[in-house]
């Protein structure tokens, strides 16, 4: 995707409270990146080789993939694996996938091999340890695969422990209330894409006048279509920090661009950094 349309890389800064962060981990440097959409079509190359040398001058101490690496077929992922594995960490890289990492029956078996091939740890409703025993990282299985089972993952945890949860679709904030969620790290919904000043969001916006317009004039108005009423249901968490509840919700505009591109809503790397409650 051309720059006209992607816009250029912002680095988001954010700081995030987190209640019983044991001191050792007080500051702990996290970056997200998220929505790839590595097809040849709405990624650049540029836009690839900034994003990595971003990341690697920030030095943080750990590297999330939030998913979409690719948007149809998964042999794309063999040249994005081999990219990301210049990415440098502390305590290394760790992805889920999203909904359109399952497009084709293969998808999910041959981006998650590719994937760890490149020392990028996969978490399908599991649990990892990169920092040690104290914070530990859930990754969930993506919201529309039919695998998503909370229960079975957050049962397994102390529920005194801070948790940090990885799932793709900003959505399933609003089922994981009921469990504690110290940061889940989100994208899906490329912020919108077109963002309307002081309005916000562009399918946001034009979701209010939805229910006034004929069905059959929806398909053909951008936002209003069932199709992108369906991308996710909770657009007023299209992007950035929100509180859910007791639980904290980030959700990253990601990097890939769909036509008609970007408007006030630019590809994002996310700094997001640690501190005690």
């Amino acid at each position: 995707m051309h720059w006209l349309l992607s816009g250029s890389l912002t680095v988001e800064t954010v700081s995030v409270p987190i209640r019983g962060l044991p001191p050792a981990l007080q500051g702990l440097r996290l970056v997200q990146l998220s929505d790839f959409h590595y097809d040849g079509v709405r990624l650049s190359e540029a836009m690839l080789r900034a994003v990595i040398a971003r990341t690697n001058a920030l030095t943080p101490d750990l590297v999330v993939l939030t998913g979409d690496f690719v948007t149809q077929e998964p042999e794309p992922i063999y040249t994005l694996a081999r990219k990301l594995r210049q990415i440098e960490s502390r305590y290394g890289t760790y992805a889920i996938l999203g909904n359109h990492d399952l497009f084709m029956p293969v998808s999910r078996q041959v981006i998650t091999q590719a994937l760890e091939r490149a020392k990028i740890q996969v978490l399908w409703n599991a649990i990892a340890y990169p920092v040690g025993p104290d914070l530990p990282l859930v990754g969930m299985a993506d919201f529309w695969s039919g695998d998503f089972h909370p229960t079975r993952v957050f049962d397994q945890l102390d529920p005194d422990l801070p948790r940090l949860v990885l799932s793709h679709n900003p959505d399933t904030a609003a089922v994981l209330k009921p469990w504690r969620v110290d940061l889940q790290l989100s994208g899906h919904t490329h912020g919108g894409q077109i963002v309307l000043p002081g309005l916000g969001a562009a399918p946001l916006v034009l979701r209010r006048f939805r229910p006034y317009v004929p069905r059959w004039m929806r398909e053909h108005i951008p936002f209003m279509s069932d199709k992108c009423v369906r991308v996710v249901r909770h657009w007023e968490w299209a992007q950035g920090l929100h509180r859910v509840g007791e639980n904290w919700l980030y959700v990253n505009r990601g990097l890939g661009t769909y036509a008609p591109g970007r408007f006030f809503c630019p590809p994002e790397l996310t700094l997001l950094t640690l501190v005690r409650a």
